[in-house]
């Protein structure tokens, strides 16, 4: 029987192992994180969220003491993103994407909804889908668009900004996660 998909609760951190599960040592990466190069450290924090302000920003106050404070930190930068900054970061965003064996109908709807989206607010859709388990992400996708495509351009702006910094704060996770040790090596 597959594990089920772990949901968060009020107070865990998105992107974390749940509770009860064997702890992730992020100390190790963290580590290394704080310690590259500053430009290293703000092209790392790009590919988290796309915007310069942002990234250079997360780049200059490390050291991080551990992850809450660099997710507290991450969340505090994206608050403070003006809509220039918003709009900076939605643009290396990638449109979600099926995997090619998925029916054409399910990537012609995907595609179709991700352009009447672009078309009503100009911008690529964003959903962090931490909290759904892999199968689900097309529906929740789906459902997304259609619940956001009635949203005015200011409620959708808000919307956007947290999705944007929900994947920032997963992104982050990964980032200082240390790869897993490979089967065969020592």
């Amino acid at each position: 029987m597959p594990a089920q998909p772990h949901h968060p609760t009020p107070g865990e951190v998105a992107g974390a192992p749940p509770a009860g599960a064997p702890p992730v040592d992020h100390a190790l990466g963290l580590a290394h994180f704080n310690n590259l190069p500053f430009a290293a450290a703000e092209a790392a924090f790009l590919e988290c969220c796309g915007s310069l302000r942002w990234a250079h920003r997360m780049a200059a106050h490390r050291p991080y003491p551990d992850l809450g404070a660099l997710l507290a930190a991450s969340d505090e930068a994206g608050y403070d993103l003006a809509p220039r900054d918003i709009a900076e970061a939605l643009v290396p965003e990638p449109a979600t994407c099926l995997h090619h064996d998925a029916p054409r109908a399910a990537h012609l709807a995907l595609r179709a909804a991700h352009a009447a989206y672009e078309s009503r607010f100009g911008h690529a859709f964003v959903i962090c889908l931490d909290a759904h388990h892999p199968s689900q992400h097309v529906d929740q996708v789906l459902a997304g668009i259609r619940v956001r495509l009635a949203h005015d351009t200011d409620e959708e702006r808000a919307v956007t900004a947290e999705e944007l910094r929900r994947l920032a704060r997963s992104r982050i996770v990964e980032l200082v996660t240390p790869d897993p040790p490979r089967q065969g090596s020592l």
